[in-house]
């Protein structure tokens, strides 16, 4: 297996659209491991670190979870990989069985995490569809008000 190609927290940056600064609170805050430093103290991140600020990026801004959140789908995330690796190493048929039953446990908690926030997301649309019907209702009403007033001004 070839060595990893090594980043700079600047590169990363640049490519995951996020600042230094969040880089490194992730770090600081648990949701990305330290990453690997030269002599001189400079971080350096492998392509799977950039994979997981990604993740990371993704699941806060299209599903919005909270940093908590984020925390408990990425490990989730590590637990299926090391599950999967498990199984591929393991011929016992006992010890799969196991090892599948604990991989489908994680999917499911992860598609419930996912399914609860899209409930939100459904319950905060309807709301703002309650919210539109009513302007328009109201826009709707002041322009035949206004269409009304304007006949009666031009004598039609």
């Amino acid at each position: 297996m070839p060595d990893p190609e090594y980043l700079q927290i600047d590169e990363v940056a640049s490519r995951t659209g996020l600042t230094k600064r969040t880089i490194r609170y992730y770090e600081e805050i648990g949701l990305l491991r330290p990453p690997s430093r030269t002599e001189g103290g400079y971080r350096l991140f492998t392509d799977e670190d950039v994979q997981r600020l990604e993740r990371i990026k993704q699941l806060r801004e299209v599903m919005n979870f909270s940093l908590a959140e984020i925390k408990e789908h990425v490990e989730a995330d590590e637990l299926r990989q090391q599950l999967r690796a498990e199984l591929r190493s393991d011929a016992d048929a006992a010890r799969r069985l196991q090892r599948l039953g604990q991989l489908e446990a994680a999917t499911a908690a992860q598609v419930r995490r996912i399914d609860e926030k899209l409930h939100q997301l459904q319950a905060l649309r309807a709301d703002y569809d309650g919210r539109l019907e009513r302007i328009r209702a109201r826009l709707s009403e002041a322009q035949d008000a206004a269409n009304g007033r304007a006949g009666e001004q031009t004598g039609a």
